[in-house]
Formats: C-alpha cells, sequence, structure tokens
C-alpha cells in the first residue's frame, strides 16, 4: 500500500512539473509563402563594389571569405582592411599571411609577418 501512495505521490509531482513548462511560440514576418531571407555577404560584398569602404566592412568580408575557406577572396578584403588601417588585431595579420601564402605570394605574406614582429605587444 504504500509503495502506491509513493509511486501516485510521484506520479503527481512530475505531471505538474510536465505540464508547468510553457511553449515558445516564434513568429516571423513572412514574404508571401517563404521566409524572408537576405544574404548579408553578397550584399557587403555589392556595397564594396560601389566603392564604399571602411574597416568594419572589410573585416566581416575577410572574415567571412576566410572562414568558407575562399581565401583567394579573404586575400583581396584583407588587402583592402590592410590598405584603410595596420592597427589591427594580430589575428588578421595571421589570416591575411595564410591566405597570401594560399595563392603563392609568400614574399609579401612575410612582409606582413615582418610588420608584426614591429608591432608593439600592447596593442
Amino acid at each position: 500500500m504504500q509503495k502506491k501512495i509513493v509511486l501516485l505521490a510521484l506520479l503527481t509531482f512530475f505531471s505538474f512539473r510536465i505540464s508547468a513548462q510553457d511553449e515558445k511560440n516564434y513568429v516571423t514576418d513572412k514574404v508571401s509563402k517563404k521566409y524572408a531571407y537576405v544574404n548579408v555577404i553578397a550584399t557587403y560584398e555589392r556595397v564594396a563594389a560601389k566603392g564604399y569602404k571602411s574597416v568594419e566592412l572589410f573585416q566581416k568580408l575577410g572574415n567571412s571569405s576566410y572562414s568558407d575557406c575562399k581565401l583567394e577572396k579573404a586575400a583581396i578584403w584583407y588587402g583592402e582592411l590592410f590598405a584603410l588601417t595596420s592597427d589591427l588585431d594580430p589575428v588578421y595579420y595571421y589570416r591575411y599571411a595564410d591566405a597570401l601564402q594560399f595563392i603563392c605570394q609568400n614574399e609579401k605574406a612575410d612582409a606582413i609577418l615582418a610588420k608584426l614582429k614591429l608591432k608593439p605587444k600592447g596593442s
């Protein structure tokens, strides 16, 4: 008899616990019957092709190309980035040098790494 009471108490406890969880429904805006989707990288590339230049734009384009293993494009975008500024994190120096080595521009890659060695440690 005591086992039945304990089992009934446990079932009651877990049934309240299960029903206490609320399901969240998220509603997105729809364009006709399809969900809206924007290819951000293609949009950034169109903006860059129109002549807009900014450090953030070239960082995003370079990082995206580098992470997608499109190192030819990454070298172009990182080249544009380094043309604007050299006050960057060391990761950008390494990625740019890696992309340059991939497209067989080893001398330029060595020059980028040499610039990194001359850069003060705190920046």
